[in-house]
């Protein structure tokens, strides 16, 4: 059967089934619009409507406004937004004359406005074609006719847990592939995922579900079956998987091919946003490199076991994080989540079972076979057990990715291991999880790095990322950047996430004028997008603007005053 479903994935969802983004970005890349000859070459190649084409072109940022010979990115995410004093876009439309979402009148520069690039240790930032620029004076080194040398500083990283597990690799301790060979050539599924049942891993995507279950679900499933790494990192903040997939992309690949023979797939799909350009080269790379050391194939390293992987580049959706919209992403359709049940597990790619796992999950799997399940489980808290990548952004003295044991306070990273913010700066908020995780005051950081205790705070774990948020930036400027960001990606599919953050965006444009009436007003608000949205972006809105609220409520209540 592992033979006839590698020759089904080839026939249905092979390279030429997977490349409609793919094609799409080319088309872009030969014009500044993609044309309508594009789309029709494109939905004759692959056999389907034009509309289903366009919908998909018109669906994704990357397509949707123009490029010139020159197309730069900069980012509007939070730590952008914190160390830029609020306006992130401002100076690089003045360094290059033209406005964000334009194009200038003789085509030969183009600025896009993203949410983020994976930047936030070093903001602000912009991608000068494919090439990082960071730092301050950002518009200065935007200035001219050139593109300029890469200012974009390497991600830092830490070990701050009494072993490295998803860093493993990065800091030498060990190699890659170290596993496979013997998983493949000896190993039963089943004990797998018992290992890792045994580890307690979860997704460290945002959901925290155990994996061994996932696993176990799409496992019971007829074949074909398929596994999916997410590397689609779109909150503002987090920056591990990117670091993951450019500095260590052979471990995020050894953990992916463990779980397709975990489930019993054949066939596996990396799927990297299109803001981390490098990531998606060096994905690229190391599929060649495993390939040619006899790590993907048919008959893996003796077994009788097929494996192979494709790489996918996202184009510009936040919501495409989101499992269901990814599968969807990765067929070259609109991103747009679904209702669940059935979950992917059940039906993902093409109907068939399919698991996804986000890079930093599947970066940790191959620790967890090679030491075993019940060390990575005396790693954390009884509660949840391991590690995980915290981002700390630029505002702080030491900012990078640190890898800590669950459990430790929220003060712990900020002071200790952040060094607290630069000089010159005061802590005002500290944003935990991105737009969506929400906002702490800095009397509240005693909280435990535990989702449950997060979540009893009023914040969500999220990726991982801690913002910090200096006194400079004004409570109405938060606010307003929070909405805008909602109402930027929401993927519209329901009406209470797509009406709702539109509203919201606008009652938040009226503070600091009648702010009683406007902080009522988001109550019903946020009252019918957490109950109505289809999925968690939706939802998850009102608990990250209620704790921005809570924190900052004298100062966005003062100007009724």
């Amino acid at each position: 059967m592992g033979r006839d479903a590698f020759a089904e994935w080839g026939q249905r969802f092979g390279h030429d089934e997977t490349d409609v983004l793919g094609q799409l970005h080319a088309a872009a890349g030969r014009h500044e619009r993609i044309s309508q000859d594009d789309l029709r070459g494109i939905a004759d190649e692959f056999r389907r409507p034009v509309a289903a084409v366009t919908g998909s072109a018109g669906f994704y940022a990357d397509f949707t406004g123009p490029r010139g010979a020159r197309h730069v990115r900069v980012c509007a995410g939070t730590s952008c937004f914190v160390s830029s004093g609020g306006s992130p876009t401002a100076a690089a439309e003045a360094a290059l004359g033209v406005r964000a979402g334009q194009a200038s009148a003789d085509g030969s520069v183009s600025l896009a406005e993203v949410r983020c690039l994976g930047c936030c240790h070093a903001s602000p930032a912009a991608l000068d074609g494919d090439t990082p620029v960071t730092g301050p004076g950002l518009g200065e080194k935007l200035r001219g006719d050139g593109h300029p040398a890469s200012s974009g500083a390497a991600v830092p990283f830490h070990v701050a847990s009494r072993t490295a597990v998803a860093l493993a690799g990065l800091t030498e301790v060990e190699g890659s592939w170290q596993v496979w060979p013997r998983v493949v050539s000896t190993g039963i599924p089943a004990s797998v995922r018992a290992e890792v049942a045994l580890a307690g891993l979860r997704g460290r995507g945002g959901a925290e579900f155990p994996v061994a279950d996932k696993w176990r679900a799409a496992s019971r499933g007829p074949a074909p079956r398929f596994v999916v790494a997410n590397g689609d990192e779109g909150d503002p903040g987090s920056f591990c998987d990117r670091l993951l997939l450019e500095s260590d992309p052979a471990r995020v690949l050894e953990g992916l091919a463990i779980a397709g023979f975990a489930i019993g797939a054949n066939r596996g799909v990396v799927f990297v946003r299109s803001e981390y350009p490098l990531a998606v080269v060096r994905m690229r790379e190391a599929v060649e490199t495993a390939r040619a050391a006899g790590h993907f194939g048919l008959g893996v390293h003796g077994s009788p076991f097929d494996f192979d992987v494709e790489v996918v580049q996202g184009a510009g959706s936040y919501v495409a994080g989101e499992e269901t919209a990814l599968l969807h992403a990765v067929q070259g359709f609109r991103g747009s989540v679904r209702p669940r049940p059935p979950y992917p597990t059940e039906s993902g790619l093409g109907g068939h079972p399919t698991a996804v796992n986000n890079v930093e999950t599947l970066a940790a799997v191959p620790w967890v076979l090679r030491h075993g399940g019940a060390a990575y489980a005396q790693l954390g808290s009884g509660v949840e057990t391991g590690t995980k990548l915290v981002c700390l952004s630029q505002r702080f003295r030491r900012p990078g990715v640190y890898e800590v044991e669950f459990g430790v306070p929220l003060r712990y990273l900020v002071e200790a291991l952040g060094g607290g913010l630069e000089d010159g700066y005061r802590l005002r908020a500290l944003q935990v999880g991105g737009p969506l995780g929400g906002f702490l005051s800095p009397d509240d950081l005693d909280v435990p790095l535990l989702a449950e205790a997060l979540a009893d705070a009023g914040v969500a774990l999220g990726h991982g990322s801690l913002v910090a948020v200096d006194d400079r930036i004004t409570a109405p400027e938060l606010l307003r950047h929070v909405w805008r960001f909602a109402d930027a990606e929401s993927c519209g599919a329901c009406t209470p996430c797509r009406v709702g953050t539109r509203r919201g965006r606008e009652l938040a444009e009226r503070f600091p004028t009648r702010s009683e009436q406007v902080l009522s007003q988001h109550e019903n608000l946020l009252d019918v997008m957490g109950v109505g949205s289809l999925c968690a972006f939706g939802r998850s809105v009102p608990g990250a603007v209620r704790s921005l609220l809570r924190v900052y409520r004298d100062e966005l209540c003062s100007g009724a005053r």
